[in-house]
């Protein structure tokens, strides 16, 4: 890999992961990139290391760059392995680096890393380093997503190293979210956006939208943002603080997704007459089933759209065991200002619609009564009934979206 210049002597020297497809459990059809960002100053400072995967790719890139002794400083933003797992192989090479890095922080590297000997300053908010010409300033933001979380300002670059925040995970070529959009869409960046904020930082809404604000009231300019995963903004960063406001508002499309699953079938043929009466509301509807895509994506959908239901057949009184993992990850996101409902079928005896409508309310989301659960196959009647069950459930949707 070849390093990228970003800024003046700031150069991208990660690493494109193209082969990735799990990441703990989220599935990213489109892989991913795991940045991290060598500044060439008086004092040669790292920030972020990689994947131990792909450690000694990184480090070619920075020896190409600068004889690696050089490196005086290395900054961890974050202690995820994907960030922090190659230290261990940077400080056999520098051993003599200063390491800069929040308290909670240097408390989980002391559990992965023999750190006896190693020179680490702990920093908080406002704590500045002075390189030479450029100045890093540390900001921290805890519980974005992590508790020892922190972004890196430069302060003479108005560049924000953000860590997790404003990444995505796409493995491309492209550095800048100008040149992505020459190769793809603004509509496949606003996609990316939005699976990487709701199966990611979702659940710590409230905290991140307390941080934009905190960051804003510093004051400092901003004309490029560098993530940890994905693209670096420099057209146009304001766009991507923006979407993550819209996002934490709850704002969304007029819409419903369907999301289920179906044993013989019968849960599955009920989703085409709700969705067709749904439709003809003129509600716009999005069908999803769950061992055909992956749990992510289906959020992703649902974070996109004002409503969504949830269908299950019952299998031994319960809810079917893909569904009921669905259920169990979303509740780990905690979706908010979405109205929902359920549906299913059964042979023996009911419950997966009870269940569901249980779970659903304990997310505090607003629930619609009435989502049919019928036995066997679904008689023309019954049909007929979830169609009706699409059209109100529409109607509802639209009345709580003009909440927003």
């Amino acid at each position: 890999m070849n390093g990228t210049e970003i800024k003046p002597d700031i150069y991208w020297v990660g690493v494109i992961d193209w082969a990735i497809r799990d990441f703990h459990g989220y599935i990213i059809p489109g892989g991913t990139t795991y940045n991290n960002y060598l500044i060439m100053d008086e004092d040669v400072t790292l920030v972020d290391t990689v994947k131990y995967d792909f450690a000694e790719v990184s480090i070619k890139t920075v020896r190409d760059l600068v004889d690696i002794k050089k490196i005086r400083n290395i900054v961890i933003n974050h202690v995820e392995s994907d960030h922090v797992s190659s230290l261990g192989t940077y400080m056999k090479l520098v051993p003599g680096a200063s390491i800069y890095i929040t308290e909670r922080g240097r408390q989980v590297i002391e559990r992965m890393f023999d750190i006896s000997s190693w020179d680490i300053h702990v920093v908080t908010t406002g704590d500045e380093l002075k390189l030479g010409k450029y100045t890093l300033q540390f900001i921290e933001t805890p519980m974005v997503h992590w508790p020892d979380s922190m972004m890196t300002y430069v302060r003479e670059a108005n560049l924000l190293i953000s860590q997790d925040g404003f990444g995505q995970h796409l493995a491309s070529a492209a550095r800048f979210d100008d040149e992505f959009a020459v190769c793809a869409s603004h509509a496949d960046l606003d996609h990316a956006i939005v699976d990487y904020y709701a199966n990611i930082l979702m659940p710590f809404a409230k905290v991140i939208k307390a941080k934009i604000k905190a960051i804003e009231d510093m004051g400092i300019p901003i004309d490029m943002i560098a993530p940890d995963h994905g693209i670096i903004w420099r057209q146009d960063p304001g766009m991507v603080i923006q979407r993550y406001k819209d996002l934490i508002a709850g704002k969304a499309a007029l819409g419903v997704a369907i999301i289920y699953d179906s044993m013989w079938q019968s849960t599955e043929i009920m989703s085409q007459p709700i969705m067709q009466g749904i439709r003809d509301e003129g509600v716009d509807c999005k069908v999803i089933k769950l061992r055909a895509s992956a749990m992510s994506a289906a959020v992703t959908d649902l974070v996109k759209m004002r409503g969504f239901l949830v269908g299950s057949p019952t299998l031994n009184n319960g809810v079917f065991p893909s569904v009921s993992q669905f259920m169990t990850y979303l509740k780990g996101l905690r979706p908010a200002d979405r109205i929902t409902g359920a549906f299913g079928s059964y042979g023996w005896s009911g419950g997966a619609v009870k269940t569901l409508h249980e779970q659903l309310t304990e997310m505090k989301l607003e629930v619609a009564e009435g989502g049919p659960e019928v036995k066997y196959r679904p008689t023309p009647e019954e049909m007929e009934q979830c169609y009706q069950f699409g059209r109100d459930f529409a109607v509802q949707v639209r009345e709580f979206h003009r909440k927003y």
